[in-house]
């Protein structure tokens, strides 16, 4: 695969990269990093496999993929204790590899390094060149929801940083609500000695109930392992305005992950309603602004396609058991 076809695999269903000249520089290395880090909380999710998505792209353009499993991350906002933290931790590692992450995939606890005494100077030199402002302003999309707000806040965006550092990281991955973080990495990075990781943002997807963002402390989200029953019911349950497109979670699922593998949706109905059509996206889009596409119909072919694209994720954790 020569470098721009790479390029075009790696752009494919991004927001932006910061920036694109770094990126073909980083694809001329021997063996470049590419890192994303989750947080271990509650059940892996179609918004997470937007980002696992990307790092499989960049895992066949020959970018080693480095998984950070940040379980102090999640520690410091409050999402569990370690014990709980680690057993979450286990469960991502599996659905990552179930859903196409090869097993040369290096997954990294954090607390296997984040406590080390190289780390922590990092972390202190860093915090010294930080406002709190800038600090608490890197995390103002991840902890939007919260009221009280707790001094880890400020630490956790930091040692994000000095993750990048530690991870020898030449291209980082994560959603849109991560960009000042990324930023704040750009800025500082090459002041520590070393170079600004490429950033690749993916887009977020909105949860079943309309919300801005899938997240399964909202209970807004469908499992990558969830059961074909479990995925109908939720499909059939969310929100779906008609002739609505923008922020539309069903449209948004056809187009990440149906549309992805292939060109045409089949969408079944009797014939007293039209009969089946086969669309392409645009199609779609078209069709269903125009209300002449029933939610309720839409909701069943997407639901059908998504069973079949996340079975193979089932027939892992079968096997497993």
């Amino acid at each position: 695969m020569d470098i721009d076809t790479k390029i075009d695999m790696i752009e494919s269903g991004t927001l932006e990269i910061i920036s694109h000249d770094e990126l073909k520089e980083k694809l001329q290395k021997e063996s470049p990093v590419a890192y994303i880090g989750y947080e271990p909380s509650g059940k892996v999710h179609l918004g997470h496999a937007i980002t696992i998505k990307k790092m499989i792209d960049l895992q066949k353009a020959g970018f080693k993929v480095k998984i950070l499993l940040a379980d102090l991350h999640a520690y410091l906002n409050g999402k569990g204790t370690l014990e709980e933290i680690k057993e979450i931790s286990d469960y991502m590692q599996k659905c990552f590899l179930a859903f196409g992450l090869t097993k040369e995939t290096e997954f990294i606890l954090g607390s296997s390094f984040q406590t080390d005494k190289d780390y922590t100077l990092k972390v202190y030199e860093l915090a010294l060149s930080t406002t709190l402002t800038r600090a608490r302003r890197s995390m103002a999309q991840i902890t939007r929801d919260k009221e009280d707000h707790k001094v880890a806040e400020v630490i956790y965006p930091i040692m994000q940083v000095i993750d990048m550092l530690f991870l020898d990281t030449d291209v980082a991955v994560g959603g849109m609500e991560q960009r000042k973080i990324h930023m704040l990495a750009r800025e500082n990075l090459p002041k520590m000695g070393t170079s600004s990781p490429v950033i690749i943002h993916t887009p977020l997807l909105h949860g079943t109930d309309g919300g801005e963002k899938m997240s399964s402390s909202k209970e807004n989200f469908i499992a990558i392992d969830d059961a074909p029953e479990v995925i109908t019911k939720k499909i059939k349950n969310s929100f779906c305005p008609a002739g609505e497109v923008e922020g539309n979670p069903i449209i948004e699922i056809a187009k990440h992950f149906i549309y992805d593998n292939k060109d045409t949706l089949i969408i079944e109905r009797p014939p007293k309603f039209g009969g089946n059509l086969e669309l392409s996206y645009d199609e779609l889009l078209k069709l269903y602004n125009d209300g002449k596409l029933h939610p309720l119909d839409l909701k069943n072919a997407v639901a059908n396609d998504l069973i079949k694209i996340l079975e193979p994720v089932r027939d892992y954790f079968k096997n497993e058991n």
